[in-house]
C-alpha cells in the first residue's frame, strides 16, 4: 500500500487520545445515563483496561454476528491493542461495548441502544431546534441557492453553525471547505436514477440528510433513494433504522418546512421511492475496498453514491497516512460507480488536497484535521 496504517499506539497521537481520553469520558456518560448494575459497570471498566493496557480478547457473547466478527478479528486476537490500527480498534471497541452493556444477552438491556439518550438530547437541543427552524428559509431561495444551502447543511451536519448554512446569505458557509463546492457535488447528477446515501450520524445530521434526499427527489435528480444506516448502535451517534424513524417523526411534528420535508419523506418511504438498508458490513472493521459482493452490486447499480461523514471517508480512502496530494480518484478507484464524499474533518486521514493549502493550514499550528473546523466535498464521476 505504501502509506502506513493510522494506529493508536503512539502516545499523544490522535488515535491514542481517543482511547485514553475520549472513551473513558464516554463510558462515564453512559453510566450516568443508564442505571446499569455492577456487572455492566465492571464489564465497561474491563473493556477500558483491555483496550488501553491489554491484548485483544475474543468475543464472549452469543450474538448473531459473532461468527462474522470471529473472521474479522481472527488475525488480531492476542495482539496488544496498541499495535492495532485505529479503524480496526475503534470498530471492535464499540462491538465489545455493546456486549458489555448487555445488548445481546437476555435481560433488561437486551436490544437497548446505550447511546439513545445522547442522540435524543442532541435531536431536541436548542442548536438543532434553531437549525430546523432555519429550514423555513428554504422556500424563499432560488433553485441554485437552495441547492447550495441543502448541500452545505449535509456537509456540516450537526455543527453549531448549521443555521447559518441554511440562511439566505449562504456565501460564507463554504469558508471552512478545504476542497470542493456544492456546484461540484450537483454536477454528478444527470439523468434521474437510483441514488444511494450512506449516512453517518443521527439527530441533526440525519435530519439534514433527509432534507438532501427530499431535494434529490423533488428536483427529479433521483427517481429513488436508498438510505444506508448502521444495523445497530455504533460509534456513539451513528444512525440506525430506529434513528431514522425518530428523526422523521420529529420533523413531522415541528410544523413549517420541517414538517413539509418530513411528510414528503414519509410518503416517499411508503411509495418505495426511499428504501432504508442496514447491511452488517457498515459495522465491519474494514475498508470499503472489502465490501461483500451483494453490497458492491448495489453500489455498482447506483447513479451516484453519497458518503457522509468522517468514518465513511476513512473507510472509503483507507485510514492511512496518505500524502495529501494523492488524488481522491486514485484513492477510491476500488469503488464501482460515481460517488461524492461530504465530510467534516475529525481525523487525520486526508487525500486530494493542494499541498500549499495543507501547508498554510499547518502553519497556524491548530489541529485542523481533527477539530471539526474544516470540511470537504470530493467527487469522482
Amino acid at each position: 500500500m505504501g502509506a502506513s496504517l493510522i494506529g493508536i499506539g503512539e502516545v499523544g497521537s490522535f488515535g491514542w487520545r481517543v482511547f485514553h481520553e475520549r472513551h473513558p469520558v464516554m463510558i462515564e456518560r453512559l453510566c450516568a445515563a443508564h442505571p446499569f448494575g455492577p456487572d455492566v459497570r465492571e464489564a465497561l471498566s474491563a473493556l477500558l483496561r483491555e483496550s488501553t493496557e491489554g491484548v485483544v480478547e475474543p468475543l464472549e457473547d452469543d450474538a448473531p454476528d459473532r461468527g462474522v466478527w470471529a473472521e474479522w478479528i481472527a488475525d488480531q486476537v492476542g495482539r496488544p491493542w496498541a499495535e492495532t490500527s485505529f479503524l480496526w480498534a475503534e470498530s471492535y471497541f464499540f462491538r465489545k461495548l455493546l456486549a458489555a452493556t448487555g445488548f445481546f444477552a437476555p435481560g433488561p438491556w437486551r436490544g437497548v441502544d446505550p447511546f439513545a439518550p445522547m442522540k435524543r438530547a442532541e435531536l431536541h437541543n436548542a442548536a438543532t431546534a434553531e437549525t430546523l427552524k432555519a429550514l423555513d428559509e428554504l422556500p424563499h431561495l432560488g433553485d441554485a441557492e437552495r441547492d447550495a444551502a441543502v448541500v452545505q447543511a449535509a456537509v456540516w451536519g450537526n455543527q453549531a453553525d448549521l443555521a447559518f448554512q441554511l440562511s439566505t446569505d449562504a456565501s460564507g458557509a463554504t469558508s471552512g471547505l478545504v476542497a470542493g463546492s456544492p456546484e461540484e457535488f450537483w454536477s454528478l447528477f444527470g439523468a434521474p436514477g437510483v441514488v444511494h446515501l450512506v449516512a453517518d450520524n443521527a439527530a441533526g445530521e440525519l435530519a439534514a440528510d433527509l432534507v438532501l434526499i427530499d431535494r434529490l427527489l423533488t428536483t427529479g435528480r433521483a427517481d429513488r433513494v436508498v438510505l444506508h444506516v448502521k444495523p445497530g448502535p455504533y460509534y456513539v451517534s451513528d444512525a440506525t433504522p430506529t434513528d431514522v424513524l425518530e428523526v422523521l417523526h420529529h420533523l413531522c411534528g415541528l410544523g413549517g418546512e420541517s414538517a413539509q420535508v418530513g411528510d414528503r419523506v414519509e410518503n416517499a418511504l411508503r411509495a418505495g421511492e426511499i428504501a432504508v438498508r442496514a447491511h452488517p458490513f457498515f459495522c465491519a472493521p474494514r475498508d470499503f475496498g472489502d465490501v461483500p459482493d451483494d453490497l458492491r452490486a448495489e453500489f455498482a447499480s447506483a447513479a451516484v453514491t453519497i458518503f457522509k461523514g468522517d468514518l465513511n471517508y476513512r473507510r472509503l480512502v483507507g485510514d492511512r497516512h496518505w500524502p495529501v496530494e494523492r488524488s481522491f480518484a486514485d484513492a477510491v478507484s476500488h469503488f464501482p460507480g460515481p460517488l461524492a464524499a461530504l465530510r467534516v474533518l475529525k481525523s487525520e486521514v486526508l487525500v486530494g488536497l493542494d499541498p500549499a493549502t495543507a501547508s498554510s493550514l499547518d502553519a497556524d499550528g491548530q489541529p485542523w484535521r481533527t477539530s471539526g473546523s474544516h470540511a470537504l466535498i470530493q467527487t469522482r464521476s
